[in-house]
């Protein structure tokens, strides 16, 4: 009774985190969950369970990732993309950035579909000027850490000014002052 209640508390989890058209089974050795996402014609990706292990995508109809979706996964080991119409404009970025250090491996083999003049192009071989003006699609963390950083280097150059005029008014003030000891120096040496 207990071994069924266990099974029965593993396949609510499981059912639970597994998108509905992917199927999901975990592995006998612990670490993670298998999910196969594979040849499902998905458009876009699921939402997937933190604890996956194997992930496997191909053969869909996926042109890009989006933003933060493939962050959550640290449990992650084996990851299959091939065989899907890759987008490669801004919205490639991510997936761009998060293979490269996840596995460079399987960002070599991605290949774009579109647009036109990069299809076949390896995503990994992707240049700034074919990708367009991505600044827009930063992660509002990103422009939170740009604002921050802007903030705090004019808040040191304003320092740094307010410093180098203090330090030339005070300079002034030594050279009047030492001028104006030596003429009264002077005019008290004549009058006696």
């Amino acid at each position: 009774a207990a071994l069924g209640c266990a099974l029965w508390a593993l396949a609510a989890v499981l059912g639970e985190e597994c998108p509905s058209p992917c199927s999901c089974t975990s592995p006998r050795e612990p670490g993670g969950t298998r999910v196969d996402c594979g040849s499902r014609g998905l458009r876009s990706l699921p939402a997937l369970p933190r604890l996956a292990r194997s992930l496997h995508l191909h053969n869909n109809s996926l042109a890009s990732v989006p933003a933060g979706a493939l962050d959550g996964l640290g449990h992650l080991r084996e990851l299959e993309l091939g065989d899907n119409p890759w987008h490669c404009d801004c919205r490639i970025l991510y997936l761009r950035l998060w293979l490269q250090d996840f596995s460079a491996p399987a960002l070599a083999r991605l290949r774009c579909a579109s647009p036109a003049h990069l299809r076949m192009k390896p995503l990994g071989q992707l240049t700034g000027n074919e990708l367009g003006a991505c600044a827009t699609l930063l992660p509002t963390k990103c422009l939170q850490f740009f604002w921050r950083d802007l903030v705090l280097i004019a808040g040191v150059v304003i320092t740094l000014i307010l410093v180098a005029l203090a330090l030339k008014s005070s300079k002034k003030l030594v050279c009047q002052l030492a001028l104006g000891g030596r003429r009264l120096r002077r005019h008290i040496s004549k009058t006696h």
